[in-house]
């Protein structure tokens, strides 16, 4: 373990970066130091607002993807600082992006990041890699999810069938099955986004924390069952989805002229969606006794976490750090992991997973002056 890459996130709640920098062997990893950045209020509501089913203010577009290159740039030289590391140490970063539209089932379909990576580049001199989707989704695609590639990578063949389950806006497991090399994975739904979403809406807080409001509530099984009834829970895979799909919005449009709903009510059902979805997806693919475990946000929603394992008994629920990972830094430290693979020029894709053709070498390169 000698070189360094880091790896840069951003999450559907959009108030903050997640830097991760790390160092690899040949099948495990390193968590150096890690660093959350967060971002000015002014940005975060301009990236929000971009997100919103119609936005199209070019201007926008253009000031957000240029001011989160900058602050990208800023996290991670706070980070090596911190770490005591000189960006000539390390060997690329890997930039994932703000996602504000991924439009994968479009006759034209295309995928939209934001974080200018030629001013990550230039304001950190390190070699950044980015647009690791669109590579994928010109090969036919999905150009998501990306990390089942990394899981399988770093957990190899296992004694029993594995799954992982990222809780972040949106939800989307890993299935590695017992001692075997096949890999399979998907979106399957809203995890922390329409949770998130009704709790700033009702309470102007940026999130449920620990799902404590969502547990002053009842699930009502009406809404619940009329949601699951969307059909991108019943659409087979290769599927990837966004919050351009899964928002408030959409929820009203199933609510529509029913009998009014609590407000803490509707967050435990929102709550219980989630869990349906995943334990739902996990079903069919592992039915005896599988080892699961769960990263991102939503590991740290006591309400998720009890709830999945009450609708998942016959499996062993856990969080990544039984695994040596901690849950809040999977997804940084998987994309510089997929920087890594491209600096290798190794396809990081996996076909069955996104649709693909074939495999493809993911990201573009925006050199540093290191």
């Amino acid at each position: 373990m000698t070189d360094y890459f880091i790896g840069l996130m951003t999450g559907t709640s959009m108030d903050g970066l997640d830097v991760a920098l790390v160092r690899f062997g040949d099948h495990d990893i390193e968590l150096v130091a890690a660093h959350t950045y967060l971002l000015p209020d002014t940005l975060n509501t301009l990236c929000q607002r971009l997100c919103e089913p119609g936005a199209d203010d070019i201007d926008s577009y253009g000031r957000a993807h240029q001011w989160l290159g900058q602050c990208s740039a800023e996290a991670v030289n706070q980070l090596l600082e911190k770490a005591n590391v000189s960006a000539e140490q390390v060997v690329a970063i890997g930039s994932h992006g703000q996602t504000i539209r991924h439009r994968p089932d479009m006759d034209h379909r295309f995928t939209l990041q934001l974080g200018d990576a030629a001013i990550i580049a230039e304001l950190t001199g390190i070699d950044t890699i980015a647009d690791f989707r669109s590579a994928d989704m010109a090969a036919g695609g999905q150009g998501a999810p990306l990390v089942p590639a990394f899981h399988a990578w770093l957990l190899g063949k296992r004694q029993n069938p594995t799954v992982i389950v990222n809780i972040g806006g949106i939800a989307n497991i890993t299935y590695l099955p017992a001692e075997s090399d096949s890999i399979f994975g998907f979106d399957t739904g809203p995890g922390n986004t329409m949770i998130d979403s009704w709790c700033q809406l009702h309470t102007g807080q940026a999130y449920d924390d620990n799902g404590n409001w969502g547990a002053s509530g009842n699930v009502n099984q009406e809404l619940l069952a009329n949601l699951m009834t969307d059909a991108y829970f019943h659409r087979p895979a290769p599927k990837s989805t966004g919050r351009e799909y899964f928002n408030v919005q959409w929820l009203k449009d199933y609510v529509g002229d029913a009998k009014p709903i609590a407000s803490a009510d509707t967050q435990a059902t929102l709550h219980a969606l989630t869990v349906h979805s995943i334990a739902d997806a996990i079903r069919p693919l592992a039915r005896g006794r599988c080892d699961v475990y769960v990263c991102g946000g939503g590991a740290h929603n006591g309400l998720l976490m009890r709830s999945l394992e009450q609708a998942m008994p016959a499996h062993t629920l856990d969080t990544t750090a039984a695994l040596g990972l901690d849950p809040d830094w999977v997804e940084a430290a998987c994309f510089a992991w997929l920087a890594r693979c491209f600096i290798k020029r190794e396809p990081a894709n996996v076909p069955k997973v996104t649709g693909a053709k074939g495999p493809r070498v993911l990201g573009c390169l925006y050199p540093g002056v290191n």
